[in-house]
């Protein structure tokens, strides 16, 4: 023991949370929940495999209208510079 506080002389002092009851139920518990979530929507993720290459191909125009803002994003194609300022005012 330790003459400071009682206790044996290995210990660090309180438990941590993971090591409590409430700890440890809680940690079975998201086993349970992540076991569940796993099998019931395991269909529905196999499911969608197939149709990835399709959904990528199809990301691509959408992106592209985002990220632009449409087809008015191209002023650097039409001789006005870098399209950051007026007339690419800034290079």
């Amino acid at each position: 023991m330790s003459p400071a506080d009682g206790r044996p002389g290995g210990s660090a002092g309180t438990p941590s949370f993971f090591r409590s009851r409430a700890g440890i139920a809680l940690l079975v518990f998201l086993a349970i929940a992540a076991y569940f979530l796993w099998t019931e929507h395991q269909a529905h993720v196999w499911a969608a495999v197939p149709y990835l290459p399709w959904l990528l191909l199809l990301a691509c125009p959408l992106l592209h209208l985002f990220m632009h803002g449409g087809h008015g994003g191209h002023d650097d194609h039409r001789g006005g510079g870098s399209g950051s300022g007026p007339g690419g005012a800034d290079r």
